[in-house]
């Protein structure tokens, strides 16, 4: 309902991730930037954009971006997205602050090249639990609630924040010129590169709640803190060596050390839980990439020889290009890690979120098949078969009591669910079948952009629900006007999603569970917007989800949280040059 709130997701990302787990918590991490999200620049003017967009009830969101160079390959940018969202509920604000500096410098004679950045980020967001009487307030149509802040929440007392902090650089040194000192010499046909890079991050979760609350079970304290916390340092040396006729090979080694913590040991009367998984891994691998006329080979092998997180991870793809229009990717991969940290230690002052699996659960194995064929006259279509073993997700199974033990304010609602949340594994094989298809239509200034989206999951328990058809089509109307002074283009976005037994939101895991009792979905989304472009000034108008008051009032992201309301936003993105 609020910008920078958890996102429910339609398409099913169970293949190969990243290779080294993360701390969790991913529900409340749209927004961060990792590692390879930060962009370098090299301009021949300084250059600054600005963007502004407004948000759903009181605030703002401003991204801001400059970048200049000192000299001809020395080059520095300054960027900061922050926004803050007052939602339209009492109790749903939402703000962050996003700061990365980079810098990066060559040589003249292209020798030796660095790159480095500094980011800290920051993302709080108030958590009020959902809505307990959805029927009679949310969805009864009542004038009197569609003032969303007479509507009630669960609790209005909790709060997530998601931070970190990280330092990267990346040095490479060219053994062999590309070019000899003579300036009319050919570019020699070999090289070899050695490089370095280290990272170190720091990254912290919390849930902090004011009184305890029966929400989320009984608690070992009045006042909630919870706190989990992850130290990283990734080295990796490699060298690369390139020739036109062999192609490019990258051969490296990577040295990863971790700490994921917490401030407090917990002792049970079943099992003692730890206060942190430490360890270190080593790993090597490789990558290459040839291309031969019309044929792109890709491939790339990590594999561990010290460390309990990860085993390997294999992907090879090979691309056609016929007729200069049409592309085709055919490819595998392959990948077995541990889960997310948070699956395997967390501790929480609420009794029911503490465990420890770090040597119950094992790695999750997952491989993928993929096809890929991009044409700018047929479109895209991207499809994919995933098989996964030991699949790792949160599940909430709230105990029903028997009608003769049940007390007289007994009710029983999913969104309870979030007293019971616990990671499980999947022992059972697990396949996902997914499909998307995008195109684009034209017809003198109008245009049809569809996308749609099948997927179809093989499971022998409930771990895994999606929808199966997703659908999103956009007809629009582009021209020039006033004598070519302005850009406009307006249309209108269709969004639908068949339903399916959608994810609840765990706010002291800042995760999405599985939950299959509720079914949601089901409902169209419909969009109107405007943009203009003005020299380098771009301005947009956006009335989303303006069908809502026709359509009905049940429209959910979760159980007991509801999608937006009709709002009208609006923003411009200005480019400054010197």
């Amino acid at each position: 309902a609020n910008m920078g709130q958890p996102y429910t997701a339609l398409g099913a990302q169970i293949g190969p991730k990243n290779y080294l787990p993360s701390i969790g918590a991913k529900a409340r991490h749209f927004g961060y930037k990792e590692l390879e999200d930060v962009l370098y620049f090299n301009v021949p003017t300084p250059l600054t954009e600005m963007m502004f967009k407004t948000s759903m009830q009181e605030g703002q969101f401003l991204d801001f971006m400059l970048t200049a160079n000192t000299a001809r390959k020395t080059n520095f940018s300054i960027t900061h997205t922050g926004f803050r969202s007052l939602g339209k509920y009492a109790y749903d604000q939402v703000q962050s602050s996003n700061f990365i500096a980079t810098f990066n410098y060559q040589t003249k004679n292209e020798a030796y090249s660095m790159r480095t950045h500094y980011a800290a980020q920051n993302i709080e967001g108030q958590e009020h639990g959902g809505l307990p009487f959805r029927e009679r307030q949310f969805q009864s149509a009542n004038p009197r609630f569609f003032d969303r802040s007479r509507i009630d929440l669960y609790f209005f007392d909790a709060l997530s924040v998601a931070s970190g902090k990280r330092v990267f650089l990346d040095q490479t040194y060219r053994l062999t010129r590309s070019r000899s000192n003579d300036s009319l010499a050919k570019p020699r046909k070999s090289s070899l590169v050695l490089g370095h890079s280290v990272a170190y991050e720091t990254r912290s979760f919390q849930y902090l709640q004011s009184s305890k609350n029966s929400y989320f079970g009984d608690a070992f304290e009045n006042v909630i803190r919870d706190k989990s916390h992850l130290k990283t340092l990734n080295q990796e040396v490699s060298a690369t060596f390139s020739n036109p006729l062999l192609g490019r090979l990258k051969t490296q080694a990577n040295f990863y050390d971790y700490q994921y913590y917490f401030n407090s040991l917990l002792i049970t009367g079943s099992q003692t839980i730890a206060s942190a998984l430490s360890g270190q891994e080593f790993t090597v691998g490789g990558r290459y990439d040839k291309i031969t006329g019309p044929f792109a080979l890709k491939a790339a092998l990590d594999y561990t020889l010290v460390g309990d997180l990860t085993a390997h991870k294999a992907q090879a793809s090979l691309g056609y290009l016929f007729n200069k229009k049409h592309r085709l990717e055919i490819g595998a991969q392959s990948q077995l890690r541990m889960p997310d940290f948070n699956f395997l230690l967390y501790q929480s002052d609420y009794k029911n979120f503490n465990w420890q699996n770090s040597t119950d659960f094992q790695m999750e194995d997952s491989k993928r098949a993929y096809l890929k064929f991009d044409s700018d006259f047929w479109g895209q279509l991207d499809a994919s078969f995933s098989l996964i073993s030991n699949y790792t997700y949160f599940a909430g199974h709230q105990p029903v009591i028997p009608i003769a033990q049940r007390p007289d304010n007994y009710v029983f609602d999913q969104v309870l669910d979030n007293a019971y949340v616990k990671p499980l594994q999947e022992v059972a094989a697990l396949s996902l079948i997914k499909i998307k298809y995008q195109n684009e239509i034209r017809v003198g200034r109008f245009a049809l952009n569809n996308t749609i989206m099948y997927q179809q999951v093989s499971q022998e328990n409930g771990a895994l629900f999606v929808p199966e058809i997703t659908t999103r089509n956009t007809l629009y109307f582009s021209k020039n006007i006033f004598n070519g002074a302005m850009f406009l283009q307006t249309g209108l976005t269709f969004k639908y999603f068949t339903p399916f037994l959608m994810g609840g939101y765990s706010p002291v895991l800042g995760e999405f569970y599985t939950q299959n009792s509720t079914l949601l979905g089901g409902y169209p989304l419909v969009d109107f917007f405007i943009n203009g472009k003005v020299k380098q000034t771009r301005i947009y108008l956006k009335a989303e989800h303006l069908n809502a008051p026709v359509t009905g009032y049940d429209y959910y992201v979760a159980p007991g949280y509801p999608y937006r309301d009709f709002v009208v936003r609006f923003g411009l993105v200005w480019n400054f040059f010197k």
